[in-house]
């Protein structure tokens, strides 16, 4: 029992941990920001809405926010010196920011669709990576977490630029996993699935208006795929993030996480 008190298990995350979070203020990334906050991390965040920064502002003050797109190098930059001088250094990494790309099927996706949905899905995340690790390793060690989609197992349909993008992170995180394993870094992958939202619902509206049935019918139909029966919220996908940052991810590295109620297909 000594050496489980010695590991904090209970308080879960070691106190003062130096967290940045890409889209941070709105969504998943705004649960995942509260529920760090709730267990004793220093944030510092970015988002794209200054009026989604302003209400993490007004609620979490004293800490760290930015307005940035992770799409652009400029941007990251930017991000990453305000957060270094606002928390000291940087003990984790939570690659958040992502969009749902375009629907439609692979002849009537534009490439400047395509190339704004994987700009910001994946090579956002290399850009925020690339930055943080020399930080982390100053800190001697720590964690990344990289959101990817059930899309990044299965494939999907008609979603073709968000799927390429969400299979490219998980191969992004186990290249990670093993460059950065011997500095004492773990890199891992959150998998969510049909997570309540904003998002989803314009997904599902989208894809309805495509083949011409009502919300409610292609909702049913995206939930039948999966094995519960119903969605996910941010806040199951949040505690699966203090979850891999706490001691009791210590040993865990290199994996793709699902947080779906077990997609099958989609």
């Amino acid at each position: 029992m000594a050496q489980l008190a010695g590991k904090n298990w209970v308080n879960g995350l070691k106190p003062g941990l130096r967290v940045v979070i890409s889209a941070g203020a709105s969504g998943i990334g705004r649960a995942i920001s509260d529920m760090l906050i709730l267990h004793g991390a220093k944030l510092h965040i970015c988002d794209v809405a200054e009026n989604f920064l302003a209400d993490f502002k007004k609620t979490h003050a004293g800490h760290g926010v930015t307005k940035a797109d992770v799409s652009k190098e400029a941007d990251v930059e930017r991000f990453f010196k305000e957060a270094k001088a606002s928390l000291g250094g940087i003990d984790a990494l939570i690659n958040n920011a992502g969009i749902a790309g375009p629907t439609g099927g692979v002849d009537e996706i534009t490439p400047e669709d395509w190339r704004r949905c994987i700009d910001i899905d994946l090579t956002g995340q290399f850009l925020c990576a690339r930055l943080a690790v020399p930080e982390i390793k100053a800190a001697g060690g720590g964690a990344i977490v990289n959101m990817s989609s059930a899309a990044g197992k299965h494939g999907y349909a008609f979603r073709t630029p968000y799927a390429a993008a969400k299979f490219g992170v998980i191969g992004f995180t186990q290249s990670l996993a093993k460059e950065l394993g011997p500095s004492n870094i773990r890199v891992n992958a959150i998998l969510p699935g049909i997570v309540e939202g904003p998002r989803i619902e314009g997904v599902i509206g989208a894809r309805a208006e495509q083949l011409g049935i009502s919300y409610k019918e292609m909702e049913k139909e995206y939930l039948s795929r999966t094995s519960l029966r119903r969605m996910v919220s941010p806040h199951d996908v949040a505690a699966m993030v203090l979850f891999l940052l706490s001691p009791m991810g210590e040993n865990i590295s290199g994996q793709s996480l699902g947080v779906d109620g077990n997609v099958e297909t989609l």
